[in-house]
């Protein structure tokens, strides 16, 4: 029976069960049958939607490239970002990829206010009295490896916190870090596979 749950990862957590160099992994924070496992990846030191399933058709179709899913990430950033920072990773910036320079396809782009509802990190982001943050929304077809990061460094404002928050129509709404909720294939299909609703 194919089973599938909505995690909110906490920071400083490896995005695997099993054990490596002392880091703490996702069995310390979510209970789950030993066959479900998380499809794709979040970075240690980012934090936010990950799914965890067994099913292992769903799991190439949403990680297959020639599948578009919306993916949807808020960044806090050094400085405060600029129209043509914005305009820049709207259009695409040149950053590195596997040693190799790739122009990141076009993408949203927008600031906003600290985000709705938003959970204090821990450890907190180091504050510097003299150095104002941004926060922005990035809407990205693509996911390459620490992307968004390479992206805002790229345009000037590198990230200090970054949360992925949205997946096509499945967001981590009602979430707290570490924590899950479990959904049904009738519910999670639609929202992965016909994009946001509303």
């Amino acid at each position: 029976m194919h089973q599938y749950f909505i995690i909110n990862k906490p920071f400083n957590v490896l995005s695997q069960f099993s054990s490596q160099e002392g880091k703490q992994t996702l069995k310390d924070f979510f209970r789950v049958p030993s066959d479900v496992y998380p499809v794709g990846r979040l970075d240690f030191d980012s934090e936010g939607l990950l799914i965890l399933t067994n099913d292992k058709t769903f799991n190439q179709r949403l990680l297959n490239p020639a599948h578009s899913h919306e993916r949807e990430y808020w960044a806090q950033v050094e400085g405060t970002i600029d129209g043509q920072a914005l305009a820049d990773l709207r259009q695409g910036v040149t950053i590195t990829v596997d040693g190799k320079w790739y122009k990141t396809r076009s993408c949203q782009a927008e600031t906003m206010d600290p985000p709705p509802g938003l959970w204090e990190r821990v450890p907190p982001i180091r504050f510097r009295k003299n150095i104002p943050t941004s926060w922005i929304r990035l809407t990205l077809q693509e996911g390459k490896n620490r992307q968004v990061r390479k992206m805002t460094a790229k345009a000037g404002f590198p990230t200090l916190r970054l949360i992925r928050y949205r997946i096509d129509g499945v967001t981590l709404e009602g979430l707290g870090p570490g924590e899950m909720r479990p959904v049904g294939s009738q519910e999670i299909g639609p929202l992965l596979f016909k994009g946001p609703q509303g």
